[in-house]
């Protein structure tokens, strides 16, 4: 009996619409306010379904052995004929299958697609302590990193504050 270790096929193609379920339960496991707690963007059913509704040629899905392990959410945003951008939103692949190349090769597919529609350029956001996106991004030639500052303010913190003034909440 053999002991080698056998990498499973990864197939990456566009998104289906059976996809979407598997794909937003397993972003549901990934994104969560525990893991990201400064998302300024909420993992919820509105996100894969309009990704998929407005931009469907722009979401890729990763599959292994049947199973959808990774996907991809994009959009083309037209501005002008001749300024196209490619924005990339949310990339998630099952954290037993990470380190098979599955997030590069989901990269792969929406950077050919944005080079066909003429995008010159690709844009990515991610928080600033998000250290393994910044590198996945850096490592594929993205650069030129903008500060960018948000402030949140928790509500129900401000809530709690009422409670133990006796406000009503």
């Amino acid at each position: 009996m053999s002991t080698e270790h056998r990498q499973p096929e990864i197939v990456i193609r566009s998104m289906e619409i059976d996809d979407i379920a598997p794909a937003y339960h397993l972003g549901e496991k990934l994104f969560t306010l525990r893991a990201f707690p400064n998302l300024y963007r909420i993992w919820d059913e509105y996100e894969i379904i309009d990704f998929y509704h407005d931009s469907s040629e722009s979401c890729f899905s990763a599959f292994a052995e049947g199973n959808l392990v990774g996907f991809l959410l994009g959009t083309v945003i037209e501005k002008t004929k001749k300024r196209k951008y490619g924005y990339l939103v949310w990339t998630g692949v099952e954290p037993e299958y990470s380190r098979l190349g599955i997030a590069s090769r989901l990269f792969e597919a929406f950077k050919d697609l944005c080079i066909s529609k003429d995008v010159v350029m690709i844009i990515v956001d991610t928080q600033a302590d998000n250290y393994q996106a910044i590198d996945f991004f850096t490592g594929k030639g993205f650069g030129d990193a903008q500060d960018h500052v948000y402030l949140t303010l928790d509500l129900r913190k401000e809530a709690a504050k009422g409670d133990a003034h006796g406000r009503a909440t």
